[in-house]
């Protein structure tokens, strides 16, 4: 009996997701006892089983048997709301805003530097004014999923520099989706000089509606959760919340922020309530299959067939820029209020990698013609060595607090 069209792609994508979270469990493991990054592990999973690699090698109706389809991208998203609800629920709101001076500064000059140093170095590379913009606006976002994994599979997540890296990381988010429409708006008006008052708007704008998306969830999360007479069948309280986080990461893409903003809001104002240990081990559940699903479906989009001596040269440079902006911007200012190197240091290193911003930006300028085949596979492997470099880097830099307690 023929299968219609519509039954086929569904079973792809389901034969696409078991390759790729088998992958990463197994690699998972094997990372785990030769004591390296877990996440580092599923990373890797998803290059080598991807449509790139392996994955491109073995058909399933004439196509890569493990493809990155919209369906499967969005269930990587969805993956990245679920991490990013779950490092909510590790600081209160009270918390956060306590933080809020460090965590604006910080996050701000890790957005700042990268982006300016980005297009100044680019330009004198020769790149043009449109392509520096572009690739300094991929340097500008920190992928805080991948942080936010090492801290928890280190048990560091309660740590001062932890909570600045994740306010920071957050402050990093908004601001870089601020850019990124900026620079979107002038790629496709082809207008490279926006006026200053308009971009300072804009980014007023997006911190005004995460202001209002946080506010709005710490007053109507608790009140929701705490009607016990309405939630008495067993997991009423998780469905509730999962709604809500999903609900509140709709709420912020439609009003132009990233989704995982609206989850990590929830997840603070769950914090803050009295039911947290029981959404914490509910939480602990969902990050086993999200939490590999969404870096073994980042790994697969690694694809290095472009690559040549030109696209390497200028990779080895946009890298270099990359880790010392986040490095240098994100570490120094935090010395300011840790006031302990090796804390502020963790802070840089724990910012440097790049993810989902990168991505899009990259795939906006690809398909608008703005970035030619080589900035773009440039990004793509500033995005990948990133992401693997940051899982390594905290890890080590972590060895001596490990040490002193085993």
């Amino acid at each position: 009996m023929a299968l219609e069209e519509s039954s086929i792609h569904f079973i792809h994508v389901i034969i696409s997701l078991a390759i790729l979270l088998f992958a990463a469990k197994l690699f998972a493991e094997l990372f785990h006892r030769l004591k390296l990054p877990v996440v580092l592990g599923e990373l890797l999973a998803g290059i080598i089983v991807g449509p790139f690699a392996i994955g491109g090698l073995l058909f399933f109706n004439s196509e890569p048997l493990v493809e990155l389809d919209e369906t499967v991208r969005t269930i990587g998203e969805i993956s990245a709301i679920v991490i990013l609800f779950v490092a909510g629920l590790e600081i209160t709101p009270r918390e956060f805003l306590r933080g809020g001076a460090a965590s604006f500064t910080v996050g701000s000059i890790g957005v700042i530097i990268p982006f300016f140093v980005g297009f100044a170095v680019l330009t004198l590379f020769g790149l043009e004014a449109l392509e520096s913009m572009l690739v300094a606006t991929a340097l500008t976002a920190t992928s805080i999923a991948i942080s936010v994994q090492v801290l928890t599979e280190l048990g560091k997540m309660q740590t001062r520099e932890a909570r600045l890296i994740l306010g920071a990381a957050i402050v990093d988010d908004i601001l870089a989706i601020a850019v990124l429409s900026v620079v979107t708006t002038m790629v496709q008006t082809g207008d490279t000089s926006p006026q200053i008052t308009d971009v300072i708007f804009l980014i007023l704008q997006i911190l005004g509606l995460f202001a209002a998306l946080l506010i709005g969830s710490i007053f109507l999360i608790p009140r929701l959760l705490h009607v016990e007479r309405l939630w008495k069948s067993k997991g009423s309280i998780e469905g509730i919340v999962t709604a809500s986080f999903f609900g509140a990461a709709g709420i912020a893409a439609f009003v132009g922020l990233s989704p995982i903003v609206g989850a990590f809001a929830v997840g603070m104002a769950v914090a803050s309530t009295r039911l947290i240990k029981q959404v914490d081990e509910y939480a602990e559940k969902l990050l086993i299959i999200f939490g590999p699903l969404f870096f073994a479906i980042i790994g697969a989009q690694v694809d290095l067939r472009g690559v040549n001596l030109d696209v390497l040269y200028l990779s080895g440079i946009v890298i270099a820029i990359a880790v010392a902006t986040k490095v240098v911007g994100c570490g120094l200012p935090s010395i300011i209020f840790l006031k302990d190197k090796t804390k502020a240091l963790r802070v840089g290193i724990g910012m440097v990698s790049r993810g989902e911003v990168g991505l899009i930006v990259a795939g906006v300028g690809v398909s608008t013609g703005a970035l030619s085949s080589d900035i773009y596979t440039t990004v793509i492997i500033m995005v990948a060595l990133t992401t693997i470099i940051t899982p390594i880097w905290l890890k080590r830099a972590y060895m001596k607090d490990i040490d002193s307690m085993s």
